[in-house]
């Protein structure tokens, strides 16, 4: 079913921060829905139905955190997908409008963390991804030995599969995460702002074979928000000057090779995120392997420099033997081929589970607005086509899911006249201010806001 044409309108995101109990997810969750709605021009009454994704809350958070703006009756479905659960939840959000149930939906994603490597919240039954675990430190028979924390240790597996193959090494992963720190110094948001250089990320503590601190996302705090319409309320609410188009977009979970290849690329998710991102280009009318080259600017999932490698030919930017090559060229920033995670991605922005995919697609909303000043990518609308390059997106849980999306202004773009800027009072692409009670009262629902509720919010 091919459904019908869907908008990003409006997005905010909250700073990523080190995780150290100062903020509740439902604060962080009002801070970001009230930016996104006021973005957007919208009250918390346009939206009909709401998805909220968090790894690490109880049961109800979405509802808690979204009663802030209103008690409206709407449908708040909670959310989670692990890594990939903030763009799982704009995944349905997005579809809720494209296949007519609603003509305006809300995807807010949260995370309230503990520091140091991801853990289960549940000791008293095995891990749902511990088979994925397992499946990879089997191949460390091939791949030589491995140590470290599991998820950075089964990440650095697919690195050196990688390696063995086609070549690069630690210099190579060395070279990307120092991209992506450098990159964080022009994001407000990150939790992160050093910009490392390749010696000091070598020189960091060792944390698995070949990756060391620096080149590992860290645990966060943080949230982020993205509201979804149909076209038609985007001309009815005057929104051509700023509304994003989701052209495609997709949700894929593993296949057999996961467990039955011999592959620990696969294991972490190469070839679920292969299979997605073909899906998504060709759903929007490209031919296999074609549409690439009018991609300029990309967020990917680089929860550790190891992953950024293996997931450039699985998006195909480049071919499979080819990713250390591309690192070297510099084709993932600015100056080449790819802007890759001009935000600084997971590595320096940090990586709160359910904000993280959300706030991947707010960074590439307004890269495709030019608005994101000087994390801008250039070039992006130096094209024929008025509607200028794709953004892409790509974000990945283990045990698993991925989500891929496809971004473009539409034809009907048109800059000027009032936009989220003026509404917010400054640019929030690149500068992160905190809200106020006075903003959240020009978004909250006008007949169902509850005193009770904001009387407890700390903004």
């Amino acid at each position: 079913m091919a459904g019908r044409r869907t908008f990003i309108i409006g997005g905010g995101c909250t700073a990523f921060i080190k995780p150290r109990g100062q903020r509740t997810t439902e604060d962080m969750g009002l801070e970001a829905a009230t930016k996104a709605l006021l973005d957007a021009g919208v009250t918390y009454d346009d939206v009909k139905i709401a998805y909220v994704g968090y790894c690490y809350g109880d049961s109800t958070s979405g509802q808690r955190a979204l009663y802030n703006l209103g008690l409206t009756h709407i449908p708040i479905v909670n959310v989670n997908n692990n890594c990939s659960t903030g763009s799982t939840a704009l995944y349905q959000a997005n579809n809720a409008v494209k296949y007519g149930q609603v003509e305006c939906s809300l995807a807010l994603g949260f995370e309230r963390m503990k520091p140091g490597s991801l853990g289960t919240n549940f000791p008293d039954r095995p891990s749902p991804t511990a088979l994925i675990g397992e499946r990879s430190f089997d191949m460390e028979a091939d791949l030589g030995e491995n140590h470290g924390p599991g998820a950075p240790r089964m990440f650095d597996n697919g690195a050196q599969e990688y390696f063995v193959k086609y070549g690069g090494d630690e210099k190579t992963l060395a070279k990307i995460a120092s991209k992506n720190h450098k990159h964080s110094l022009n994001n407000p948001y990150s939790q992160f702002r050093d910009g490392w250089s390749e010696e000091q990320i070598l020189k960091a503590t060792k944390i698995t074979r070949n990756l060391t601190k620096f080149m590992c996302s860290p645990t966060s705090d943080g949230a982020a928000a993205c509201i979804v319409a149909s076209e038609d309320f985007v001309h009815k609410h005057g929104l051509e000057n700023q509304a994003i188009e989701i052209v495609a977009q997709a949700l894929t979970t593993d296949g057999p090779t996961t467990f039955e290849g011999r592959s620990a690329m696969d294991v972490v998710g190469y070839a679920m995120s292969k299979q997605c991102a073909d899906q998504v280009f060709a759903d929007a009318g490209f031919a296999p392997g074609e549409g690439r080259d009018l991609v300029g600017v990309v967020e990917l999932h680089d929860c550790f420099a190891a992953n950024e490698l293996i997931t450039y030919p699985a998006l195909g930017l480049c071919k499979e033997d080819e990713a250390h090559k591309m690192v070297e060229r510099g084709d993932n920033t600015y100056g080449g081929k790819y802007v890759v995670n001009p935000s600084g991605g997971l590595e320096a922005k940090g990586h709160p589970l359910g904000a993280t995919g959300l706030g991947m697609h707010f960074y590439i909303m307004m890269q495709l607005r030019n608005w994101a000043g000087p994390m801008q990518a250039p070039g992006l609308f130096d094209i024929p086509d008025k509607r200028g390059k794709y953004g892409l997106i790509h974000n990945v849980g283990l045990g698993g899911a991925v989500v891929v999306s496809l971004l473009r202004r539409p034809e009907f773009y048109k800059e000027g006249g009032k936009d989220g800027r003026d509404r917010i009072g400054y640019n929030h692409a690149h500068e992160c201010r905190p809200v106020t009670m006075a903003d959240v009262d020009k978004v909250k629902s006008k007949d169902a806001a509850s005193q009770y509720i904001l009387e407890r919010a700390k903004l």
